[in-house]
């Protein structure tokens, strides 16, 4: 019997007259003769030609769209448009029957993406999410590969933690007691000493806080793994489970950190640019026939490669937290009262919108902010000589707003444990990560970076629950 050989591969060699076994899925069967079959290799489908006289008629009805086939042939140049070579059978055999009165996914009826995430379980065998999901590993490959390349150590931070590291307070809580009937303390509290880990615990919100343990010894390490959050937000920009890319580097402050983020992000784009052409080309094709049905004034001013370029081949602008609010204060879109959010006052939490008027209408290149307003960053953060603003550093996107948010930590024991206090972080509970500025501390950076996002900008899709293969949301845990 002939090895299985990938549709990809197939495609991309050019060669013919060669015998080869494929295996995969129907994806449309014509004049009872011509097979398009796909194996998830590639959008890319191979075709099949059957010699109908010699095929069994009972075998040609279980040609279905959705049947699991193996065919055995010879690959040979073909006559007809759309590819270069086909395979011409000489023996099929039909591996799982679909019914095709049963099967939901008729791609030829075109299937919109809100229908599809209804079954989401099957939506990976349409193009679109065939090309998100080879980008998707693409992108994880890339960022292992640009650490390791850097010397990083990769360490996984714990998924179940006793810390809330942003101070975000919605966190999914982890526990073994009977919710009908808790333990409870002599003050009617739920007794969590009676708990498995004999403490409070939840789904961790970030795994920073340890990350800077590891860095402390290592120099630079970096996680990778899932994040969770119980922010009753139904929208299409949050979900409660979701990846992030955290690096902290010892030795490390601002500038460093932007410099490597910046260098971060360019690598990994560029990889998928250069290994994901095809799937890339799909999805530009894709979202520029989305945007042919929007209003003019909200079609993207560039195609989906163009954005993917300008990111690699421009300079990140920096600028100050100041520097911008004095931008956005004074631009023509705050005095006339076109931003949700008005620039008023030093001091604003910037928004979304605002975010993106600085990426996308000012500088019209992305843009690293830093310097921010103490109350509106977190306790870790190192204070400037003003002690006003921390050493913080977000990325704005074009389409996104932030894309990475950072900054440099604050090393000074005495310092931290003033901010922890104003800002009512327990210090107690906070020991082990104090233990780092009382034992050897040393100036160090890291930054956050949510994979998802960073899925939503390469591949141009507008909903982070069709970037992500099983979406957790608000009222949905489905497969």
């Amino acid at each position: 019997m002939s090895q299985r050989v990938k549709v990809k591969q197939i495609l991309s060699d050019d060669k013919a007259h060669y015998e080869v076994t494929v295996k995969g899925w129907v994806r449309s069967f014509r004049n009872n003769q011509f097979i398009a079959l796909n194996d998830g290799s590639t959008n890319n489908n191979l075709q099949i030609v059957i010699n109908t006289e010699d095929t069994d008629a009972a075998l040609l009805k279980r040609i279905t769209t959705g049947a699991a086939i193996s065919a055995t042939g010879e690959i040979i140049p073909s006559l007809g448009k759309g590819q270069k070579v086909e395979l011409k059978a000489t023996t099929l055999e039909i591996l799982g029957d679909c019914d095709p009165e049963k099967y939901p996914l008729q791609l030829k009826n075109k299937p919109s993406l809100e229908y599809l995430r209804e079954i989401a379980h099957l939506r990976f065998r349409t193009n679109t999410f065939g090309a998100i999901f080879r980008v998707r590993h693409a992108l994880a490959f890339a960022v292992h590969r640009f650490f390791n390349d850097r010397g990083f150590v990769y360490l996984h931070t714990p998924i179940i933690t006793a810390s809330d590291a942003e101070g975000a307070g919605e966190m999914f809580r982890v526990t073994t007691l009977d919710m009908k009937n808790p333990p409870l303390t002599e003050n009617g509290d739920i007794d969590y000493k009676e708990d498995f880990f004999g403490k409070s615990t939840n789904l961790t919100v970030s795994g920073q806080l340890e990350g800077e343990l590891g860095a402390m010894a290592f120099g630079d390490i970096y996680t990778f793994g899932p994040t969770f959050r119980a922010e009753n937000s139904n929208t299409a920009r949050h979900l409660a489970e979701f990846w992030m890319i955290e690096p902290e580097m010892a030795f490390y402050e601002l500038e460093d950190n932007m410099d490597l983020a910046e260098a971060f992000i360019k690598s990994v784009i560029g990889y998928v640019l250069d290994n994901n052409r095809d799937d890339l080309d799909f999805l530009a094709n894709r979202l520029t026939e989305e945007d042919k049905q929007k209003p003019q004034q909200e079609r993207s001013e560039m195609g989906l490669i163009e954005k993917l370029e300008f990111v690699l081949h421009n300079e990140f602008v920096r600028i100050t937290y100041t520097e911008a609010i004095d931008i956005l204060k004074n631009s023509k879109h705050n005095r006339n009262k076109k931003f949700q959010y008005l620039i008023e006052d030093w001091g604003a939490d910037l928004q979304s919108e605002h975010e993106r008027y600085l990426v996308e209408k000012h500088f019209k290149k992305p843009v690293i902010l830093t310097d921010y307003p103490k109350e509106i960053k977190s306790f870790y953060m190192k204070l400037n000589d003003d002690n006003k603003t921390v050493r913080a550093m977000d990325i704005l996107f074009p389409g996104i707003g932030e894309m990475v948010g950072g900054s440099q930590r604050e090393e000074s024991y005495d310092k931290l444990v003033k901010r922890m206090e104003e800002m009512h972080v327990p210090v107690e509970e906070l020991s082990w990560y104090l233990d780092t500025r009382r034992f050897g501390t040393a100036p160090h950076a890291g930054f956050g970076l949510g994979f998802e996002r960073l899925m939503l900008f390469v591949t141009g899709m507008t909903n982070i629950r069709d970037v992500i293969a099983f979406p957790r949301t608000p009222k949905s845990a489905e497969f």
